[in-house]
């Protein structure tokens, strides 16, 4: 009963959301955000220790600054997804104002191994998933949250303009490797801590060492899918987002693991690097640690 409630709390004020114009929600964001800024709580805690780690040149105004924008990016996050999950499509995609590096999507289709788009916790992830889906069909790898309700909602929003869902299970890996070879894309989020267990493998970040998915380079380098990575960048104002594509490096398909891991997540950093304040610092990137090595949250 009580996940019924939250779930129903949760569709309800999205519906609300999605009443309302773009520019109206990401204001609304933008104060959430502050708020999440100015009062102690756990998202503020860990943006800021991952902001301090990633950045220990910076001086503390800059490395608080950028706190503050990412934690009103945050905002923005949660109030968009009411537009986003719940307009049509065609109000959705009038939303992308520009697409830079689109060519690539449809070059890596002439290859006829299939597009790999390693999408980050930046921008608006959710209008990249809309925009690829309209120039090929796309699977995304996905976790499903604990709550089976909230599961099948989120199911029932992401795939509701044809784009496909795969679970991080053996069953949904296997899909993607099918997909891949029969010229499809699929997207993963490339900077999720797989936890221990084998899934990953240490590789810095940022200058850290963060437990990295060896999927994605297991994936490029059985089927030799094109990689490229994607984020879209919410402007100013509520109008509307740029998409940006950017091949990934060469180096990401290689055999060797430790090599593969490393070029990742070098591409990871320099699409954060190009846009950091819309990057998601409140995730516990950096939870696992190498043997011996304190905990850093």
């Amino acid at each position: 009963m009580l996940s019924d409630s939250r779930l129903f709390l949760v569709t309800t004020l999205l519906r609300a959301l999605a009443l309302l114009p773009l520019p109206f929600n990401h204001a609304l964001g933008a104060i959430i955000g502050r708020m999440y800024y100015l009062f102690p709580n756990r998202l503020r805690a860990v943006t800021r220790c991952n902001i301090n780690l990633c950045f220990p040149d910076w001086s503390p105004p800059q490395r608080q600054a950028l706190a503050r924008a990412s934690l009103i990016e945050v905002g923005k996050t949660l109030c968009e997804n009411g537009p986003l999950w719940y307009w049509p499509e065609p109000e959705i995609l009038r939303l992308v104002s520009q697409v830079s590096g689109g060519e690539y999507l449809r070059q890596g289709l002439q290859q006829g191994k299939g597009i790999i788009v390693a999408a980050p916790h930046l921008g608006s992830w959710e209008i990249l998933g809309h925009y690829i889906n309209t120039v090929v069909p796309i699977t995304n790898l996905y976790r499903p949250p604990r709550l089976p309700e909230m599961d099948s909602f989120i199911q029932k929003v992401r795939t509701r303009f044809g784009a496909k869902l795969a679970a991080t299970t053996p069953k949904g890996i296997k899909t993607l490797f099918q997909l891949l070879h029969e010229n499809e894309c699929v997207g993963i989020l490339p900077d999720q801590d797989p936890g221990r267990g084998g899934a990953g493998l240490f590789a810095p970040f940022f200058g850290i060492a963060a437990n990295t998915m060896s999927l994605l380079p297991r994936l490029a380098q059985k089927t030799g899918a094109q990689v490229l990575f994607g984020y879209a960048q919410r402007l100013p104002q509520g109008r509307g987002y740029h998409l940006h594509f950017i091949p990934g490096h060469p180096d990401i398909s290689h055999r060797d693991l430790a090599i593969a891991v490393a070029a990742l997540n070098q591409g990871v950093e320099q699409c954060v690097r190009a846009l950091p304040e819309q990057y998601q610092w409140g995730y516990k990137r950096f939870r696992t640690r190498p043997a011996g090595e304190i905990k850093l949250y």
